[in-house]
């Protein structure tokens, strides 16, 4: 394996711990009930989202850097942080990625698990939309992945 690939694999692990952590962990429980609002309110906490968890994902990096002593270049850095950070905004939006889903065809597993109208029977994490956003973000981890160890 060269030296590169090496990079891209810890950048990955470190990026994907990050966005777990930033994801479920950092995230307030406000932010999360907001961020999809077709609102001022919801663009704002979807923002502050994106903001926590990237600088979650930046704390990861640095600790690569630290602990490890990979070498990485700032700019590179700035440019997939912000390749992931537009990426998980557009995402967490929720009428956006529900809207690619459908386009696509996956409409009916993005709706899976949902609660029925008018009723909160499934309050969940086990739902197609969730699976479809985990996956969504994950993508782009790998994207930034390459942004960033290039």
């Amino acid at each position: 394996m060269n030296a590169a690939a090496g990079t891209a694999a810890v950048v990955f692990c470190a990026l994907y711990a990050a966005h777990a952590v930033g994801d479920h962990w950092v995230q307030t429980e406000h932010q999360a009930a907001t961020k999809g609002a077709r609102s001022w309110a919801g663009r704002i906490a979807c923002t502050a989202h994106v903001l926590t968890l990237t600088l979650t994902q930046l704390a990861a990096l640095v600790a690569v850097v630290l602990v490890l002593g990979v070498e990485l270049s700032g700019w590179q850095v700035a440019a997939g942080l912000a390749v992931n950070a537009i990426s998980h905004w557009w995402a967490d939006r929720r009428a956006t990625l529900a809207a690619l889903a459908t386009a696509v065809g996956h409409g009916p597993f993005y709706g899976l698990g949902a609660p029925r109208a008018g009723r909160d029977d499934n309050p969940s994490l086990g739902t197609g939309a969730y699976a479809m956003d985990q996956s969504w973000h994950i993508g782009w981890l790998f994207v930034s992945t390459l942004v960033v160890a290039a």
